[in-house]
C-alpha cells in the first residue's frame, strides 16, 4: 500500500474547483496538459492519494477532461459568486460521515499532497484551517469542517462572497508558512498557474518539456 494514502486521514475529503474563468490565462486550465494528463486530472490524481473522496466542482456549463468514475462532480447552482459558491456545492456533495474536506483549485499542478495532510493536523478543534501569508488568507489552501456549511449558505444568501467573512464566523486557524515547510518545503502547493508564464514555470519545475 501506498505510504501516504495509508497515512491520510480516513475522513479527509478533497474538493478542487475549476469553475474560474481562466482570463489570464486565454484557455481552460482545466485542460491544460501536463504530461501525459491535464492539470486537472494531475491535480485530482495527487489529491487523491490522501483524500477520499474527491469532488470536482465546476460551472454549470463547463466541460471537463475525462476523470476517474470515483470522482464527483458538482455543478455551481450561480455562476460568477467565487469560491463560497464552489465550496457550498463541494460540500454538499460530501457523504454526510465525512468530517472535513481539503479545498483546492485546479490550477496547482505542484501540489504536494503532504501538504493537504499537514493542513488535516493543523486544523484541530478548529472549523477551518487556512493559509495566510502576510496578512492575506489563501482560501483555496485549506481544511473545512462539513459543518460550515449553513454558514456558507447563509453568507451567499445575504450576498457576502468573500471568504474572509467565512473566517470571521466560525473558528479558523490561520496557518503560517513555517508551520508547513516541514511537508512541503519549498510551498509548492502554493503556486497558482493564472499565465501562460506560470504554466512553462510550472512545467520546468515538475521536469516536463
Amino acid at each position: 500500500m501506498d505510504a501516504s494514502r495509508s497515512a491520510a486521514p480516513r475522513t479527509l475529503a478533497g474538493i478542487v474547483l475549476c469553475g474560474g474563468r481562466s482570463t489570464r490565462m486565454g484557455t481552460s486550465k482545466a485542460h491544460l496538459a501536463f504530461g501525459d494528463e491535464t492539470m486537472l486530472q494531475r491535480v485530482t490524481r495527487l489529491l487523491g492519494t490522501v483524500a477520499s473522496p474527491i469532488v470536482v466542482v465546476a460551472a454549470a456549463a463547463q466541460e471537463l477532461p475525462p476523470l476517474p468514475a470515483t470522482i464527483a462532480v458538482a455543478r455551481d447552482a450561480h455562476e460568477g459568486r467565487g469560491p463560497l459558491e464552489g465550496l457550498r456545492a463541494g460540500l454538499n456533495a460530501l457523504p454526510p460521515a465525512i468530517d472535513a474536506a481539503y479545498v483546492t483549485s485546479c490550477d496547482v499542478p505542484l501540489l504536494v499532497p503532504a501538504f493537504a495532510i499537514r493542513m488535516h493536523d493543523l486544523l484541530a478543534g478548529h472549523d477551518i484551517a487556512v493559509v495566510e501569508i502576510d496578512g492575506f488568507a489563501h482560501p483555496l489552501s485549506a481544511v473545512y469542517r462539513r459543518r460550515v456549511l449553513p454558514h456558507v449558505e447563509a453568507l451567499l444568501a445575504a450576498d457576502r462572497r468573500r471568504p474572509a467573512f467565512l473566517f470571521e464566523q466560525v473558528s479558523t486557524r490561520r496557518v503560517a508558512p513555517a508551520e508547513l515547510t516541514g511537508a512541503d518545503p519549498a510551498l509548492l502547493t502554493l503556486r497558482n498557474v493564472n499565465t501562460p508564464e506560470d504554466y512553462q514555470e510550472a512545467l520546468r519545475v515538475a521536469g516536463i518539456s
